[in-house]
């Protein structure tokens, strides 16, 4: 039996305006807390990313999905892809569906199985995991001990230049390989917004962990930079604008010029 309480309710939202909504996970630490993002179309809208799985998202948020629904991975870490299992439309690069079927993102939560040297990598980037994933428990029952993710087959590949058709507003996929093979980001050129998952965002970049590629992340936070965005809605912390991205940008291409 869990030590850890029971969360009154486990998703906090916010409304944005322009038809986005932010939803997160407040009782799971902030390396495992994933941006969820709804948007909001004419004929249908879009889920980017699902969270880490460990309560039901379709259930929690069911007042927002009065449309046909189509979700889309920016990749498929067990933050993001976790929940993916609760839905029909689930579309992910080809570089990332073999990991969500399989479910091979999985990441323990119950701390006590990394080692020592697990924990100082995580706090030498900026994360300190030694006090617990989680701050609470989703229901009663719920062991973080023996928690696994949960596979889930994608109904849509999608890639480079395709595009994400709401009816009323269009994102374009970009593939921004670095983070994980298949990394992708939505980008709405009409309203200058970017969904960016965890290709970019304003916290402490994940470069170094299995399926990562330096030289690709590179590449993509060039094209990033050149990006002519207005917002960027990303995987993880607040949002932020084009000089904001700017900065982060070049502040990675400097650290890996200068290791």
């Amino acid at each position: 039996m869990s030590a850890l309480p029971i969360a009154g309710h486990w998703f906090e939202r916010k409304a944005l305006g322009d038809g986005i909504t932010l939803l997160w996970e407040p009782h799971v630490h902030p390396l495992l807390r994933c941006n969820i993002w709804h948007v909001a179309g004419r004929d249908s809208d879009l889920l980017v990313d699902t969270g880490l799985g460990v309560a039901r998202l379709a259930e929690a948020a069911r007042d927002l999905f009065d449309k046909p629904l189509t979700v889309v991975l920016t990749h498929c870490h067990m933050d993001h892809a976790g929940g993916a299992h609760e839905f029909d439309t689930c579309c992910v690069h080809p570089a990332e569906a073999a990991a969500l079927a399989e479910a091979s993102n999985h990441l323990p939560l119950d701390v006590s199985v990394y080692s020592a040297d697990d924990l100082a990598w995580f706090a030498g980037i900026g994360y300190d995991i030694s006090g617990g994933l989680l701050a609470a428990i989703p229901h009663a029952g719920f062991n973080p001990v023996t928690h696994v993710m949960q596979a889930a087959q994608a109904s849509r590949l999608i890639g480079e230049g395709d595009v994400v058709d709401l009816g009323d507003r269009k994102f374009e996929v970009l593939h921004l390989p670095g983070h994980s093979p298949g990394s992708i980001a939505l980008w709405d050129a009409a309203s200058g917004t970017l969904f960016s998952g965890d290709a970019i965002y304003d916290g402490a970049l994940l470069d170094q962990i299995p399926g990562s590629d330096i030289p690709a992340y590179i590449l993509s936070m060039e094209r990033l930079r050149d990006l002519p965005v207005r917002v960027v809605h990303a995987g993880h912390d607040p949002s932020f604008g084009r000089d904001r991205l700017v900065e982060l940008a070049n502040a990675y291409l400097t650290s890996r010029s200068n290791p």
